[in-house]
């Protein structure tokens, strides 16, 4: 319980510190929309999803209203489309993500997540579809996020499906070169993906979840930056353990608020509550941000030296936190580092502080990976299939979820600037070494085996 204290800092978090809720996720099945009939299957999940998340935006916002606490954004994930839309090739899945951006948009959602497919171990006809029409998807829809999962501790590294989707992406890219590749700001792929993440663009229902159920994502950078800098004003010589246990303390805070809200829109939705997820998501607006928590700490930019360590113990800290706050904690919960959606981390990566490199040693301490990285047009499919190769070997290894948001930004070179807007935020395009060397092993294909970790029975 929050006493009286902790009460009056929670409400201050709100009105000073950028404390938000930042999405309320609802999460539906499709499997039984299952046709063989395209114009059926589309009809049913449209009906689906515009019935059932009817409400969604609404109930949401009185809900923030009455606590005095924002949901930033309202989302929907659905069962993986590769699994819910096997029989369709292609042109049948462009069909099916315009039905669902419709859908989204009909019920003013911010997103729908779900047009993914779970390839660790192989391909089948379904996810071959859906990766095929990713590009075109990606291109004729607004709100629509994709995800496709190619490693796991247990299966290895899918290879074929690694280099297939570098094609992937830099198709995408140049399908939306008009809009500087923005498309493949809404692809990720992923090693170890959640079944019940919240956040896109890796959002989507596992077909172990209930039909209907409520994720909540909670974030708050901007909290963890101020409760680290008034312990600093109070005791100026705190050591790094007492500032771990001042982001444990911060994050499980933040955590109760999350599951408050999530559980009273699954109240009156009338649907089951799932996970919070206690992911430190950042946002391009001041203040909003994980790369200032680095030089509360004591860092001159996130990238340097030390950021590695730091990044450890603040993931660590909010784990820690939230696993006290509630029991259905689940999704990433960590911190996310998105070059572009964080001001502080696109800055740092302007001065050079930050790099491609430094960021994959930083990805095997903290959530997501390689998110929203802006690489020169001219980078090769081989090549991004061989940084996102890398990622996966993280998350494999390690037994935890990494994931690569890759953005080759068309007719651009490193060192240029890029601007998506909105969430998406701005970055300065990050050199590749060693752009085009690596086709001789991404072309080899096959599989890499799974680590001794997996043998785990």
């Amino acid at each position: 319980m929050l006493n009286d204290r902790e009460v009056l800092s929670t409400l201050s978090m709100i009105k000073n510190e950028n404390l938000d809720v930042r999405t309320v996720t609802l999460g539906l099945s499709l499997l039984d929309c299952a046709s063989h009939d395209l114009s059926r299957f589309t009809d049913t999940v449209y009906k689906r999803i515009t019935t059932l998340a009817k409400d969604l935006v609404m109930v949401c916002d009185e809900v923030g209203e009455r606590y005095g606490i924002p949901v930033v954004n309202k989302r929907i994930s659905v069962s993986p489309i590769a699994v819910a839309a096997a029989p369709f090739d292609a042109r049948g899945m462009v069909e099916v993500a315009r039905t669902l951006d419709r859908a989204a948009k009909d019920v003013n959602v911010d997103f729908i997540g779900g047009f993914s497919a779970l390839v660790e171990k192989g391909m089948a006809k379904g996810d071959l579809a859906l990766i095929d029409a990713i590009p075109e998807a990606l291109d004729v829809t607004d709100r629509m996020c994709s995800s496709i999962n190619v490693a796991t501790t247990r299966a290895g590294i899918n290879m074929d499906a690694v280099g297939l989707m570098g094609r992937t992406i830099k198709a995408a890219a140049e399908r939306t070169k008009d809009r500087d590749g923005l498309g493949c700001a809404k692809l990720v792929v992923f090693a170890n993906i959640p079944e019940d993440v919240p956040f896109m663009a890796g959002a989507y229902l596992g077909v172990g979840e209930a039909g209907s159920v409520i994720n909540v994502g909670v974030s708050g950078p901007g909290v963890v930056r101020k409760a680290i800098d008034r312990a600093l004003q109070d005791n100026p010589g705190a050591h790094l353990g007492e500032l771990a246990d001042v982001i444990k303390r911060t994050a499980y805070k933040v955590t109760r608020v999350g599951e408050i809200i999530g559980r009273e829109v699954a109240r009156i939705l009338a649907v089951e509550f799932g996970i919070v997820d206690l992911s430190l998501a950042p946002t391009p607006n001041v203040g909003d941000s994980v790369g200032e928590i680095f030089q509360s700490l004591g860092l001159g930019a996130i990238g340097v030296p030390g950021s590695t360590a730091a990044l450890a113990m603040l993931n660590d800290a909010v784990k820690k936190g939230g696993a006290f706050a509630s029991s259905r904690v689940g999704g990433l919960s960590g911190a996310f580092i998105p070059v572009s959606e964080d001001l502080n981390i696109a800055a740092a990566a302007s001065a050079g502080h930050l790099c491609l490199e430094k960021l994959e040693a930083m990805t095997a301490v903290c959530s997501v990976g390689l998110d929203m990285v802006a690489l020169p047009g001219d980078t090769t499919a081989e090549t991004l299939s061989a940084i996102i190769a890398d990622e996966m070997a993280i998350g494999m290894i390690n037994k935890k979820t990494t994931a690569a948001r890759l953005i080759p930004v068309p007719g651009k070179k490193a060192g240029e600037r890029v601007h998506f807007g909105g969430l998406l935020g701005e970055a300065e395009i990050m050199p590749v070494r060693g752009n085009g060397v690596s086709a001789g092993f991404v072309g080899r294909g096959g599989a890499i085996p799974a680590p001794l970790q997996a043998l785990i029975n």
